[in-house]
């Protein structure tokens, strides 16, 4: 019985999704299924959302980001190409690794957790969650989430729009935001985002949260309109 069952099995087996082979070289960096590299270099891929990750195609072939060997495999694509990629890695829903845990003091945590919840309206920063969600797993179509991101991470890409190594398309609304904070309040919003654990569900928000009273007016986004 077990052997006449062994082939049924198998041709009932779902064939992969014609985009994932497309996608291993995308994959050889970011992971199996996009759930990220191994030396926390390269982010994960999965489940963020369609328009951000084309975004983010197009900025590395236009120059707004800048890796060589990410800027030569896109050069070739075209816009349908890179959408149907964007969609793929947007659909997959993959389970995320627990977070690391931080060594940093409580002092700096707590600091983290505030920049990120309500953003330090003295000096101009408004909360992470304001765009990113109220469970920071990002919101559709344009804003990823902060969560499951390595601290390094994090700070490399602040650190990227503060120095304008990373662009978005104007207005660049995280520019403006990065370079308002200070390097302490990089390394105290990344240790605690790091170290969160992601809510169920994973998937981003279908639309940003209601604006609070007496909150800060959010900057203008390019890349968000």
């Amino acid at each position: 019985m077990a052997l006449w069952l062994a082939p049924a099995r198998a041709e009932a087996a779902e064939p992969p999704h014609p985009m994932a082979e497309r996608t291993a070289a995308c994959t050889a960096c970011h992971g199996t299924q996009g759930k990220a590299g191994p030396d926390g270099y390269y982010p994960r891929l999965a489940g963020k959302p369609a328009g951000y990750l084309y975004n983010q195609l197009r900025n590395f072939q236009e120059g707004r980001r800048h890796y060589t060997l990410m800027a030569g495999l896109l050069a070739p694509l075209g816009p349908g190409y890179l959408r149907d990629m964007a969609t793929y890695f947007s659909e997959l829903d993959l389970p995320y690794p627990p977070p690391a845990r931080s060594s940093a003091p409580s002092a700096v945590l707590e600091r983290g957790k505030a920049l990120v919840m309500h953003g330090d309206k003295a000096l101009g920063i408004p909360a992470c969650v304001a765009c990113h969600g109220t469970a920071l797993t990002g919101v559709q179509p344009h804003t990823p989430g902060l969560l499951g991101l390595p601290r390094d991470y994090l700070n490399a890409q602040l650190g990227g729009w503060q120095t304008g190594q990373r662009k978005a398309h104007a207005p660049d609304c995280m520019a403006t935001i990065a370079r308002k904070l200070s390097t302490d309040d990089v390394n105290a919003a990344s240790q605690w985002l790091s170290s969160q654990a992601l809510p169920t569900p994973t998937k981003p928000a279908t639309q940003r949260p209601s604006a609070v009273a007496g909150a800060l007016t959010l900057p203008t986004c390019g890349s968000a309109p």
